[in-house]
């Protein structure tokens, strides 16, 4: 793909304004359109052009980025444009689930376009950044016809032709994410509540996520772990980190503060003890975490 082949973006939010600008920074022609033209008067200024309709957006471009808030969006966006999908690659950035990304290439296939889904891993700044980067699968040849300008994103991860793999790896990132927030939230919560400030607690908290990797052994630690099923527990074992969930929880209630995050915490490790992992490392949770209902049985020994 040349430095100047064209390239559509439809939908103007931060992250889809950070990617025009990157594209034109390269020297990318670029069309937009978003639903509220406004959004799209700083780019026009800085060299896109607007589309007076998806469907003139669409036959811009060989290949149409999509920045929208979910995949159901793209049906109301390209639906009056499905007569000039024919031969295109469509890159949704959008997030939804893995089904609803198989069902959209389906879709697309269906009105001779092909599919093409992403995960973009940096938030809006981080676009063209040397730190962001983009999970990537659908038809490979479609992805790599299109790569160098993808590229310019953030570096691409090609997963594989599943379309539905990138939504995947995108969401669980997200997962992880997620549920950092509202852990930090919750320990603020839980500190203001004793009389410490967030203003004073939040710093020390980010502090731990950051540390976490060494925490646990390295950055790497658990990955073996969980992939092998064998959970050596000489650091710190399912009852141990067991019993400090239930601190967690029980300071939560005795502050009046929120208890469904620490309830949740604390039912893994009571599944893993349950399942007889009391003695091995406290990534045994994998085990219930990804088998909910046969990780434990009808007899299991209680640690």
């Amino acid at each position: 793909m040349s430095a100047l082949t064209p390239v559509t973006l439809i939908g103007l939010g931060p992250m889809g304004q950070a990617m025009v600008r990157t594209l034109l920074a390269a020297g990318h022609p670029v069309t937009v359109w978003n639903r509220t033209p406004s959004r799209a008067d700083a780019l026009v200024a800085e060299g896109a052009v607007l589309a007076a309709t998806p469907a003139e957006a669409v036959a811009a471009s060989d290949v149409v980025l999509l920045s929208l808030t979910d995949y159901a969006a793209m049906y109301d966006v390209l639906g009056g444009a499905t007569d000039v999908l024919r031969g295109r690659t469509v890159v949704n950035l959008s997030s939804d689930t893995p089904g609803a990304t198989r069902a959209a290439a389906r879709w697309a296939a269906d009105h001779g376009a092909t599919l093409v889904a992403g995960g973009v891993m940096t938030p809006a700044p981080g676009v063209g950044t040397a730190d962001a980067y983009v999970y990537y699968s659908g038809p490979e040849a479609a992805f790599r016809a299109h790569e160098a300008a993808l590229a310019l994103l953030g570096a691409p991860r090609y997963l594989g032709e599943d379309p539905g793999l990138a939504q995947l790896l995108y969401q669980a990132q997200l997962d992880v994410f997620l549920t950092a927030l509202s852990g930090v939230a919750h320990a603020a919560a839980l500190a203001q509540a004793a009389g410490v400030p967030p203003t004073r607690f939040v710093p020390e908290a980010l502090r731990t996520l950051v540390e976490t990797p060494a925490m646990v052994g390295g950055v790497d630690a658990p990955g073996p772990a969980f992939e092998t099923g064998v959970h050596p527990g000489h650091l710190s074992t399912a009852t141990m980190m067991g019993a400090t969930a239930a601190h967690v929880l029980g300071a939560s209630e005795e502050l009046g503060v929120d208890t469904a995050l620490p309830r949740a915490i604390l039912s893994h490790y009571e599944r893993a003890l349950a399942a007889g992992h009391g003695r091995d490392s406290w990534t045994a949770i994998f085990e219930v975490i990804r088998a909910p209902r046969a990780a434990v049985p009808e007899t299991a020994p209680v640690e």
